[in-house]
Parts: C-alpha cells; structure tokens; sequence
C-alpha cells in the first residue's frame, strides 16, 4: 500500500514538472518545485523515520492544514467519506429516517421521520437503543451509531430498544430504504389567513417542497405566508434561484456570480413562470441563515418583494463546487462569491486577509457599502443580510438551558407521554400550574445545578481582586453582592417558570405529533413569529416598510 501510494505520488509530481518545464516563470513551476519537495520529503520520512507511520493518515493531515488556510467551506472528501457528503447534497441516504441522540448516557431516539422504517415499526421519541445488530452501542458516539443503522436499501437491521413505559427490552427487525430528508419538515395555518413554511435546507427539490407547500396553503385559504428560513445552513444555488422565482416574475435577475474561472462568471434568471407575485410575504432569518438562505432572503428585499424580520444572517456570500480527485475522493473548493440584485455581496469574512496571529476577522460595520433595493430602500453589503424589523435575542435562564443540557425535559416528556394517553392539538397544549408543580416535585431529586453568568463573574471579580491585592478593600462589598445573587433552585424554578413551560410543551407535544407538534406548540411563544402575524396582519404598516417609510 505505502509503495504503491508513493509511486502514484512520483508519477504526479512528474507529471506536473515536465507540465511546468516549458515555461519555468510560470506559477506552475512554483507548484511543481514544492510538489517534487514534498514528495522528497514524505519519502525520506518514511525511509527513516524511528516509527512506522500511516501514510494516509500522515498525508490527510497535510491536505487538511493546507486547505485551513483558505476557507473553512474548501474541504477535502476522502473516498470513506463522500456517502456522507452525498447525503449533505441530496437528503438520501438509505436507513431507517431517525434521529438519535445521546441524553443521560443512553442512546435515544430524538425524532422519528414520519412514514419511514422508524416510524412505521413503532419507535417513538425517547425509545432508548441497546443494541444494533446484536451489537450493544453502549460507549459508542453518535457518528458510529448512525454508521450502524445506515446501510442498503432493501438490507434488514434488529434493534434492541427500550420504551419509557417498559420494564424490560424487545428487539425490532427493520428494513432499510432510500430516506429523503424533507427540506420543508412543516408547512401549515398560523391563524385563518397565515401560512408558514419552514425551509430548513437546499437540498435537491427544495423548490419543488416549497412550491407544493404554497399552493396548499393557498388551497386552505392562506392570504400571507411566513416563510422560516431560520437556522438553514444553504446549500444549492440552482434551489435557492427557483424558491426565488416562486415570488418573482420569469426573467428577473436572481443572482450573479464572479469568480478567478470565466466559466464561474454567470447571471442567474428566473426561468419559470412564478406561483404568487403578490401574496404578501415574510421571510424570518437569524444568525445561523447562511448562503442559499441568504440569498432568497436577500433577493426577496432588494425586490422589496417581502418583509425581513429576525436577526442579522451569518454572512457566506461564496459558492463552492465540487471536483473529482483520484481514488474516489472529492474536492469541494470556493469558487466564486455570488452577489444578489442590489449589487451587493453579503460576504462577512475576507478569508484571505488574516491578522498576526492567524485569524480572520469579520468586515467592522463601518467599513460596509450602501446599496438600493429596486425601490430605493438602503441596505448593506460585507456583513450578512440585516433584517426590516430586528427582534430581540431571545436566550433562556441557566435554570432553563440546565434542565435542557441535561436531558431533564426530554426525560420528563417521556413519562407524562407514559401517564397520558393523549393530548389537545399542538395549538391548543399547554401545560397547567397543577402540572408543572408536578414538574417541579419530580425535579426535587435531580441533579440540575448551574452556575449563572453574573456568579461567574463575581468570582472571576474575586481572584483578580485577590491577584492585584485589592480584595481587603472591598471584602465586605463582595460578601454582601455574593450573598443578594446566589441563585435558588427553587426560587428560579418559579421566576422562569413561563420559558421552562415553553419547553416542556414543545417536548411533550413531540411524543404526539412529532415535528409537526414542536413546530404548532411554539407559535404563541415565538417572538419571530408573533412579530410576522403582527406585520401581516397590518397592511398599511406592511407597505410602509416596503416602501421604506418609518412606522
């Protein structure tokens, strides 16, 4: 393997010398001149070297520390690897379509796909695994678990499981299929006249889910529609052109892109004829909205086209394709930045300017450029796109994300799902006071502690007033705040009692309806969306923000 891996290293680095020779001032000669030194080198590590040394390993390290250099979105694939980076493009893969997940050191179902083989055989939210073809998981990590279940279509798997319910184990005998990930995992009435869909990839058909979804909701008599791009990663540039589409008319400019290849340097049009020119819209972005998702939010206000609320986007304004390697391996490599109607790119980071130590930093807000949506409205490029109307950054207590972390809420959903044989629609759930007093007896003997950010800061003010020798100064100062904010469970268990409700009803009404009831049992507590039914449901105030008035 290590002989036939250099000779195949030679033969390259050959190739690219006498490719180089005919024109040495060329930049190729640079490449080949440290091709034929690495090579070198490799060889004479190998030859000499006191230990025996993985070659592969040895050079996927090096891939890897060259490629860190650019981009974090230019990456190696090597061939063990490309079924998962398949899965990332398309949404298939062939398993059983579940989610799993680790909470409390057991290996849990987190989200069956509704109308796969998880679901279809019975496993339900919070059904531990114990084994996989005789296999126990017990100290396995996720990516080996998923490895385990995923497999051919068509080829059988045995599952050990255990229900919440359940004293004791049975297995279950599963046939694998191809799984296609939903790009839109929910789509439904807010109200009587407001639809929403939630878009939460740009994997192939994307265009095709969120099309299906418009013309339902329309059916059901939606007049306005939410689009949720909130928390969507991107993904292909030919769904992000067609969702755009959807809203604007054939022949409008999507988005152009511009790279150091001529073929790269490309204009993107509508090419088909859209769904709804008019349907008033609301896309929600946050700062995890990232490049596809940029795009469609973006190209829908600078057509003035809808209304952007939520927070800032992420800021990836680069298009990378991916390129055949030898031995089955890919590269998937930055070649372009794409820029949407108003002329503006929304890249964040300049990745090839890197201060001393090494880091990129993000484009400061002053040094970003003012461009016109197609009615005049002032936007900016270089920092992702801003939305209309910001909400406020929602984050929950320590309390809160304590009981979360730790796999308290999830363990919690599963009993009550236990005790109750079922639920009001996911709109109407919610938990009671008598319910959550027993939510809070059942904690009494958890383990949940959490130190919160103000503790925290107290005693770092602590050690640097003892290090720089002013603690005696203020000794008493410090004792008394120590004494005002040290946290009580209980009393915290009170004070944020409507946010661990929110959660425990989001919870609970997964084990009923799955995502579909996660999604419903938010709507009155979601900011974003409180905010989206607000504007929608005000047309004046709706067409002042379009035309760039000030409300």
């Amino acid at each position: 393997m290590k002989n036939r891996f250099l000779k195949v290293t030679t033969i390259v680095v050959l190739a690219i010398i006498a490719l180089a020779a005919s024109s040495p001032k060329d930049k190729y000669f640079e490449i080949a001149k440290n091709l034929d030194i690495f090579a070198t080198l490799f060889k004479e590590v190998n030859k000499y070297y006191v230990d025996e040394i993985d070659p592969t390993d040895l050079v996927n390290v090096g891939i890897y520390s060259m490629l860190s250099k650019l981009d974090p979105y230019t990456n190696y694939i090597p061939e063990d690897q490309v079924d998962d980076y398949r899965t990332l493009t398309t949404g298939e893969y062939g398993g059983i379509g579940a989610v799993i997940g680790i909470k409390n050191e057991k290996v849990v179902v987190v989200m069956p796909n509704e109308g796969f083989a998880a679901d279809k055989a019975g496993l339900s939210v919070g059904d531990e695994i114990l084994e996989i073809d005789g296999k126990s998981v017990k100290g396995l990590g996720i990516p080996d678990i998923s490895k385990l279940l995923k497999g051919k279509e068509g080829t059988k798997v045995s599952v050990k499981i255990k229900k919440p319910a359940q004293a004791s184990a049975s297995t279950i005998e599963l046939v694998r299929e191809r799984i296609h990930m939903k790009n839109v995992p929910y789509h439904g009435m807010v109200n009587e006249k407001i639809g929403l869909i939630q878009l939460t990839d740009f994997t192939q058909n994307a265009s095709l889910e969120v099309k299906s979804a418009l013309n339902q909701l329309k059916n059901e008599g939606a007049e306005s529609i939410v689009l949720d791009l909130r928390g969507n990663p991107g993904g292909l540039l030919s769904e992000a052109i067609n969702i755009s589409n959807l809203f604007l008319p054939r022949g409008a400019e999507i988005v152009s892109t511009k790279g150091k290849i001529e073929e790269w340097n490309k204009q993107h049009k509508a090419l088909n004829n859209p769904v709804d020119l008019d349907i008033p819209l609301v896309v929600l972005v946050s700062n995890s909205s990232a490049s596809a998702a940029e795009i469609v939010s973006g190209v829908m206000q600078d057509y003035d086209r809808g209304v952007l609320i939520g927070k800032r986007s992420f800021g990836k304004g680069l298009v990378q394709a991916t390129r055949p390697l030898a031995y089955n391996a890919k590269l998937k490599v930055t070649v372009a930045k794409y820029y949407i109607p108003s002329g503006r790119c929304i890249q964040a980071i300049d990745y090839s300017k890197r201060n001393d130590e090494g880091y990129v930093e993000k484009l400061p807000d002053s040094l970003r450029v003012a461009f016109k949506t197609k009615g005049g409205r002032i936007v900016y490029d270089g920092g992702g796109v801003d939305p209309d109307i910001k909400t406020d950054n929602e984050s929950f207590a320590p309390i809160t994300r304590s009981l979360i972390g730790k796999g308290l809420v999830f363990e919690y959903a599963n009993l009550y799902r236990a005790e109750h044989a079922e639920i009001p629609n996911a709109t109407e759930f919610d938990i009671s006071d008598e319910e959550y007093d027993k939510f809070v007896v059942w904690l009494s003997d958890k383990d949940y502690d959490y130190v919160t950010r103000v503790e925290k800061v107290l005693t770092d003010l602590e050690s640097n007033a003892k290090s720089e020798k002013y603690y005696e100064d203020i000794k008493d100062q410090l004792t008394a705040l120590e004494k005002k904010i040290r946290h009580n469970k209980e009393k915290d268990l009170r004070k944020f009692s409507a946010e661990i409700k929110e959660v425990l009803e989001e919870e609970i009404a997964a084990r009923y309806y799955l995502h579909e009831g996660m999604m419903e049992t938010s709507f009155d507590d979601d900011a974003d969306i409180k905010a989206a039914i607000e504007i929608l449901s005000d047309k004046t105030k709706y067409d002042k923000i379009l035309s760039g008035e000030k409300i």
